[in-house]
């Protein structure tokens, strides 16, 4: 068979591998651990190449996710900040508690939450393996009981893709928003990597990185530019008119770069470049921050039903 699926033990990880045999690409993920992407790996001049910046060992994870920017976890079901961590909803008023920074809620309930596979298949076309955390409305600031399924699909080319389906299992309507908070890296710093982005507006902030309600036309990185020193705390809408993929990150030198190709259900796009410099955030989100407070992009998921969220990924050498 041509894609596997397998499970194994290493530093303190559970993983779960997708892998072609053929091309010996593979991607692990760890259901214990918010169901993230912890590798994503191809051969490319000989030599393995991960291109996710991943924790050391599960008591990276544990104790330092946050501190080390929530790398990898899935954005649920709300994606960067809530102003004040309040919000109001059907006519009430609800409190986070999770995680604040500096007094705003941030990047949701579930990047540290436990999922279980519930289906894995594997053949000659693809690997895919299911993940599901129902979530039972446990945080007092987040009454409302869903489900969290996460497909993760290996196919040929080097690709990747993500869907993630949030299913309303309360009795009420529920707000919800979705995000990936990926770190990409290829070797070395990111100042010498080229970047571009299918961007029709930048999101402006004010100093505690809550939009203003602002928008401004932005189309700097419209092809790829060296990032140099370049700073980016940013969010973006998408523009689906320009051809996909939406987002290239490309090592020049080494002839490798990673492409993001989202849908319609990811209209907005957040990078983020950390102090370190040694990989970069790039978001998909399904809409801006506080969005439960201004509504931009804001889905409303009525009792029993759904919404599927989905990105892809995929490595392509330059040779």
């Amino acid at each position: 068979m041509v894609y596997i699926v397998e499970s194994k033990i290493e530093n303190g990880f559970h993983k779960i591998v997708l892998k072609d045999n053929t091309t010996q690409t593979s991607a692990e993920v760890i259901p214990a651990c918010g169901a993230i992407l912890h590798a994503f790996t191809v051969l490319h001049n000989d030599q393995f190449i991960n291109v996710i910046d991943q924790y050391t060992d599960s008591d990276d994870f544990t104790l330092d996710v946050a501190s080390k920017g929530f790398k990898s976890c899935k954005l649920s079901p709300f994606a960067c900040r809530i102003k004040n961590a309040t919000y109001h909803f059907g006519g009430e008023k609800f409190t986070l508690n999770k995680f604040l920074l500096d007094g705003n809620a941030i990047h949701g309930l579930l990047y540290d939450a436990e999922f279980t596979v519930t289906k894995q298949e594997a053949n000659d076309e693809r690997a895919i393996i299911v993940l599901t955390h129902s979530y039972k409305g446990t945080e007092s600031g987040y009454p409302f009981k869903y489900d969290c399924n996460i497909t993760y699909t290996l196919e040929k080319e080097n690709t990747l893709r993500i869907s993630t389906e949030i299913v309303n299992k309360d009795k009420l309507l529920i707000p919800i928003q979705d995000g990936w908070h990926p770190y990409f890296t290829l070797g070395g710093k990111i100042n010498d990597l080229q970047l571009a982005f299918q961007s029709k507006e930048k999101i402006i902030f004010d100093s505690h990185m809550i939009p203003t309600g602002e928008k401004i036309p932005y189309q700097q990185y419209y092809s790829l530019k060296k990032l140099d020193i370049e700073n980016f705390d940013d969010c973006f809408s998408v523009n689906f008119m320009e051809a996909q993929p939406i987002c290239t990150l490309r090592n020049e030198l080494q002839k490798v770069q990673v492409e993001i190709y989202a849908d319609k259900s990811y209209p907005y796009l957040q990078v983020y470049t950390p102090p370190h410099r040694n990989s970069i955030a790039i978001e998909n989100l399904s809409a801006v921050p506080n969005a439960f407070n201004n509504g931009l992009g804001l889905i409303t998921l009525a009792p029993q039903t759904s919404k599927v969220f989905t990105t892809t990924y995929k490595i392509t050498s330059l040779n």
